[in-house]
């Protein structure tokens, strides 16, 4: 078993852009600080004897008021147990904190059938953990993987289901409203919170997005000097009220702390940020038909890439229209529409050659998970070149009908076996862990006993990083992960993961 270490703090929050590339950025350190968030204060030490309690100041100090009675946001999710299959006790006698910490730490780069099962757990409904509270620690470790993901729809689905009134929750929907172009809502809400406290800057810009720009200029000014706000802040802030006023100035600098925020308020006044160079879920801003449509379809196959987003839009960002130019992600999209006019022919020498092109094109970009869920029914009942079938038959095992094709296919070898459930005739090392794992070989001692003690969800997170390691190169890893999944009923995952692992190419 990984022996997990406390949790990171990663410092990355406070890198200039050009170092966030090789130390990427998690939800937690990019959140935009937009309200004020008052932790607790310890209890006060009790004065020396014999020497009376001096204070410094008159002020009032800040407390942070719970009702004790507030319920946890930790159960809450969107997909019910008798859908997703995990039992409702799923994370009910683990400890919140362990959870979280193992949720954090989670890979964002992985296969298609792992990033799967993650947000299946992601968003499962479940009695709350051992030492859950009203802070939802685990809820907001759960929304802050979904923002990890890129995940922009399912995160602010999860947090449509719970009261944001709470400044951590509102903060995340908030961000979430930036990256998808309704600020305008989100400074609506902000203005109808008053349990938000917004912070200055986010005051400003909300001031300023309702057209209250006289007021946002003379609250910067005060704040200003009251130093209340930065240099940097102000500089920024600044040209957002008025831009004209700072034409011949040169650009601003990389921001020394990233946020949707500090991200709108650059694309505002000009200075946009590539979004190539950010956290995933910045990507979706170049979503919007106000980009141009080469930022849309890069943008489009990152997120499609890691599953932020479905194989449809990837699929309408490719036929939006005619490709301008070629190379890159424009050979691509015309890849992808020759295939489409080849299949509406009925063309079966056109569809073949446009078939391997497309395929090659998505092998290319790691895209073939979402080529396969697009066309694998399409190309089932084609005749094809012997070369173009073959293509076909392994989109077919990338796809939900995976067991079907397999059965269906007149050579039973290893691939076709493993799809039924019962691969044999393993030859390479990893067929030999894979074959190992459904040869009912069982799972480690501790993954068996966290599950045995009902320790389910924490034994699945265990298990992603454990397949992790094995897909790296630890094949036993790789057999202990598949045969846990196998033994707590998962064998749908297992299959998947397991022709994943087989036909697609990764760097690891």
């Amino acid at each position: 078993m990984r022996v997990l270490g406390a949790l990171l703090l990663t410092c990355a929050a406070v890198l200039p852009l050009n170092a966030q590339e090789a130390n990427p950025l998690s939800a937690i350190d990019w959140l935009s600080e937009s309200v004020e968030i008052t932790a607790a204060r310890p209890a006060p030490v009790a004065p020396t004897i014999n020497e009376p309690p001096a204070s410094t100041a008159a002020g009032v100090p800040q407390v942070t008021v719970r009702p004790l009675d507030a319920p946890s946001p930790d159960p809450v999710g969107l997909i019910p147990s008798d859908v997703s299959g995990l039992p409702q006790s799923l994370w009910a006698k683990s400890d919140s904190q362990t959870l979280v910490t193992l949720m954090q730490n989670e890979r964002v780069d992985t296969l298609p059938g792992v990033h799967d099962l993650m947000m299946t757990l992601l968003l499962a409904e479940a009695d709350p953990p051992l030492g859950a509270g009203a802070d939802g620690a685990l809820f907001l470790a759960r929304v802050d993987k979904l923002l990890d993901l890129g995940a922009l729809d399912p995160a602010l689905a999860l947090l449509g289901q719970v009261d944001q009134q709470s400044p951590d929750l509102f903060r995340r929907w908030f961000d979430v409203a930036l990256l998808t172009g309704d600020e305008g809502l989100a400074c609506d809400v902000m203005q109808e919170t008053p349990s938000v406290a917004p912070t200055y800057p986010a005051r400003i810009f909300c001031m300023a997005r309702n057209g209250d720009w006289s007021a946002a200029a003379l609250t910067l000014n005060t704040h200003r000097v009251l130093g209340d706000v930065t240099q940097e802040e102000e500089a920024l802030i600044s040209r957002f009220l008025d831009p004209e006023l700072y034409e011949d100035e040169p650009l601003l600098p990389a921001p020394s702390r990233l946020s949707p925020l500090v991200f709108r308020m650059r694309e505002a006044i000009g200075q946009a940020l590539p979004t190539t160079r950010l956290p995933n879920a910045f990507a979706h801003s170049d979503l919007r038909n106000t980009t141009g449509w080469k930022s849309q379809l890069e943008a489009a196959e990152r997120l499609a890439r890691i599953g932020a987003i479905s194989e449809n839009v990837l699929h309408g960002k490719y036929s939006a229209r005619k490709p301008a130019a070629s190379g890159g992600v424009w050979d691509r999209a015309s890849a992808v529409q020759r295939l489409d006019r080849a299949l509406a022919s009925d063309d079966s020498d056109a569809t073949s050659t446009a078939l391997v092109a497309a395929w090659n094109a998505m092998q290319s970009v790691k895209l073939e998970v979402p080529f396969a869920r697009l066309y694998a029914d399409q190309l089932a009942p084609l005749d094809l070149s012997p070369a173009a079938a073959a293509v076909a038959y392994n989109i077919a095992l990338l796809s939900a009908n995976y067991e079907t094709a397999a059965q269906d296919h007149p050579a039973q070898d290893f691939l076709s076996l493993l799809a039924q459930g019962i691969p044999s005739g393993a030859r390479t090392s990893k067929e030999q862990a894979i074959q190992a794992a459904f040869d009912d070989a069982m799972p480690s001692a501790e993954l068996e006993a966290l599950a045995r003690n009902g320790m389910l969800g924490e034994a699945l997170l265990e298990s992603i990083y454990v397949f992790n390691d094995g897909f790296a190169g630890d094949l036993r890893s790789l057999t202990d992960a598949l045969a846990f999944w196998r033994f707590v009923g998962l064998e749908d995952v297992a299959r998947k993961v397991a022709l994943q692992a087989m036909l697609l190419e990764r760097k690891t």
